[in-house]
């Protein structure tokens, strides 16, 4: 289906009338009502109560009933894509947002799906994450269409809505599907690890191997083509359980100061927001060496790199290391902690059948994480196509010509 037609058909030479969110005939702004509350002084109930980019809280009682649009005031998480929420029933409103729908000739669904598509940065101050005023906001254009003839206009608004929500609808599904295969997932890797039966031994990191810390390097020192590097932040967002390639490089004649990962290393973070967070950990299987953050430990080792991550990521390393976590301002765990914590090893006796183990359970593990995790493949790829196909067709869906000159 052409998109640019099916709009066409859907107007049937119908005009479409630019205004602005200011324009009181099919626009309120409801923003009287909000009221922060610190979170101290928050009464837990059912309601939730909204900031700039997310519900932050359930609360007692409400400001506003209805459905709604909340487009951030200030704050917004991405300018890019610039924090805009949709509010049905009783909700919560802070001062962080504005609080806008749609009267009756708008949609307040097809005025949520077409404030997802505008630019919000010409209308902040300084182009960056400061206040998006009420004097600003009322200037931001929008499209009714067939504004002369209120029942076709509700009637084409409707059918774009429906539309996008089938896209919405979709990925939401498969989203819930894919947070109820990474429960289940988690739920057999541990239980997978646990040995419970069979010939092993548990045994301290240190008996297995040696931590090598990385070097200081900055984001200062990035450049376009370089030494590969791994900064523990990037471990925590952007790696999954192995690696065969960095996302960073930095300057070539800093070679000398670094500190490096081999291929079959397992690098691991030693600070973190939250206990979880340190530890967190990465097989490395380049064909070289990396550099490797101050705050990364290399773990040099000779079992399967894979499957030592594994280990790291399930439940009961994760009880065993926040034993030894350091919970000062910022949660640390340093060498004499990783040291003590312990990981099976199948087989203990017998080296080559240890191997052959370890790369048993790494298969089953990898199947199950690329139908969790990976972005090449499983529901994860599915979801990023149909995003892009949904936004796709709201970009054509709601470009409305705009031959006519917009009104002030």
């Amino acid at each position: 289906m052409s998109s640019v037609n099916y709009l066409e058909k859907l107007l049937d030479g119908a005009g479409v009338e630019w205004t602005v969110l200011g324009d009181v005939r099919f626009v309120e702004v409801a923003n009287a009502a909000r009221m922060p509350v610190k979170a101290s002084l928050r009464v837990s109930g059912e309601t939730p109560y909204y900031g700039a980019n997310n519900i932050q809280d359930y609360v007692d009682g409400y400001t506003h009933i209805g459905e709604y649009v909340l487009i951030a005031e200030d704050g917004s998480a991405s300018l890019e894509n610039y924090s805009v929420q949709y509010a049905t029933g009783k909700f919560w409103a802070n001062n962080h947002v504005h609080v806008v729908r749609g009267k009756q000739g708008l949609s307040t669904r097809l005025l949520y799906h077409y404030l997802r598509t505008v630019d919000f940065i010409p209308y902040l101050p300084n182009k960056d994450r400061s206040k998006l005023t009420k004097g600003e906001l009322v200037k931001i254009p929008i499209p009714i269409p067939c504004p002369e003839n209120p029942k076709k206009s509700l009637e084409i608004q409707a059918e774009i809505v429906r539309i996008l929500d089938t896209f919405t609808e979709l990925t939401a599904e498969l989203t819930a599907e894919l947070t109820a295969r990474k429960i289940q997932y988690k739920h057999y890797r541990d239980e997978l690890l646990r040995f419970e039966d069979g010939n092993v031994e548990w045994k301290a990191l240190r008996e297995i191997g040696e931590f090598i810390r990385g070097k200081r390097f900055t984001k200062a020192d990035y450049v376009e083509e370089g030494i590969r590097v791994i900064h523990y932040g990037e471990i925590y967002t952007r790696y999954g359980v192995f690696t065969t390639h960095a996302l960073s490089q930095v300057r070539n004649d800093m070679a000398k100061s670094l500190r490096y990962a081999e291929s079959g290393d397992v690098v691991i973070t030693d600070v973190g927001e939250t206990v979880e967070d340190v530890g967190k950990a990465v097989a490395w299987l380049g064909d070289e060496r990396v550099a490797i953050h101050d705050h990364c430990y290399a773990f040099r080792h000779s079992m399967n790199p894979k499957f030592v991550s594994y280990c790291m990521q399930t439940a009961s390393f994760i009880a065993e290391k926040a034993k030894y976590v350091a919970r000062t301002k910022v949660n640390t765990l340093l060498v004499n902690g990783f040291s003590k914590i312990a990981i099976p090893v199948p087989y203990p006796d017998d080296r080559e059948k240890s191997l052959a183990e370890q790369a048993r359970i790494v298969g089953i593990l990898d199947k199950f994480d690329a139908l969790t995790n990976s972005i090449s493949e499983g529901l994860p790829r599915e979801i990023e196509l149909r995003q892009k196909q949904f936004e796709h067709f709201r970009n054509l869906l709601l470009n409305f010509p705009k031959s006519v000159e917009m009104s002030a």
